[in-house]
């Protein structure tokens, strides 16, 4: 379990990036989900020791103690898997000695451990076949899945990838997940993105964070039922959506088969030309953001604060 309690930080520049952030992180995926700006990535960064909180405090809980997240950042990055969303690699240099490198750094100076580690990652990840190959060469999931591979050096209670899928093709994306997913089953991993779908897919539990601020946190189908015959739709001209934006709570609106259709929160139906609609994580992520919902803070899930 990770545990983050009022967590803030703020800017020389004044941007204050996060704002008394808490949040229960149990064992698996764990999707934190907001727009770009939201303070994903000051979490992300913070969490992984890179940056300094200004107040609050992390705790990382397993069978083997507890880990002062904040405080003892060496401890922290002995059990941390860390993907960054830019992750940088040297293009001539092949994946197996890219990973056998990052090994060395990461403290197995055992010949033969290092090469059965290495080893073992690359078949893990899929890139067994493509070791000899110069990483300038990868496609993005293939750059995608050798930062997965580097992150999970050492065993890692604690993996935290930031945005992976951004500009991933559709078959490389599916890769992806799958990696993820089988990942989760056995530690603590948080995946930050902007792509509602992404966490849709994966997380057993989620949150949504917006303007440093946590909105939402649960498992999916809690805060789907937040939205339990409150979503309307109807199809408008492309013309007519701001003045629906005027009328109605329009929380989403997109081009389908060259129409337009909206969905609207209500409690009750906003109009005879509406019909009602099941409610899709993407309407809640929307709802949370334009402040339908307002703070609901933790839904129950083990693990959650009262």
């Amino acid at each position: 379990m990770l545990s983050v309690r009022n967590l803030s930080k703020t800017y020389p520049n004044g941007t204050q990036a996060l704002k008394d952030v808490s949040l229960d992180i149990p064992r698996g995926m764990f999707g934190l989900l907001g727009p770009n700006g939201a303070g994903k990535s000051t979490l992300m960064r913070t969490l992984a020791t890179l940056q300094d909180a200004d107040a609050g405090a992390a705790t990382l809980s397993g069978a083997d103690g507890t880990i002062d997240v904040l405080g003892d950042r060496d401890a922290v990055r002995r059990t941390l898997g860390y993907l960054p969303q830019d992750f940088g690699v040297y293009p001539k240099v092949s994946a197996h000695d890219m990973l056998d490198h990052f090994a060395r750094l990461k403290g197995f100076t055992a010949r033969k451990e290092r090469k059965e580690v290495v080893e073992s990652l690359l078949r893990q990840v899929n890139l067994w076949d493509v070791r000899g190959k110069a990483l300038g060469g990868f496609s993005g999931g293939m750059r995608q899945r050798f930062g997965i591979a580097q992150a999970l050096l050492g065993q890692p209670r604690l993996v935290i990838v930031d945005e992976p899928t951004a500009g991933l093709d559709p078959e490389e994306r599916v890769r992806f997940h799958n990696l993820l997913a089988e990942i989760g089953e056995s530690v603590v991993v948080i995946l930050s993105t902007h792509i509602v779908q992404d966490v849709s897919d994966l997380c057993g539990q989620m949150a949504i964070i917006n303007r440093g601020e946590v909105l939402l946190q649960g498992a999916p189908g809690e805060l789907l039922a937040l939205l339990a015959g409150k979503i309307w739709r109807k199809w408008v001209a492309r013309a007519e959506v701001e003045a629906a934006r005027r009328d109605h709570a329009v929380i989403s609106s997109r081009l389908v088969a060259g129409k337009t259709v909206i969905h609207v929160y209500g409690e009750s139906s906003p109009g005879a030309d509406f019909e009602p609609a099941e409610a899709t994580l993407e309407d809640v992520y929307f709802a949370a953001i334009h402040g339908h919902l307002g703070h609901l803070g933790h839904l129950s899930h083990p693990g959650a604060a009262p």
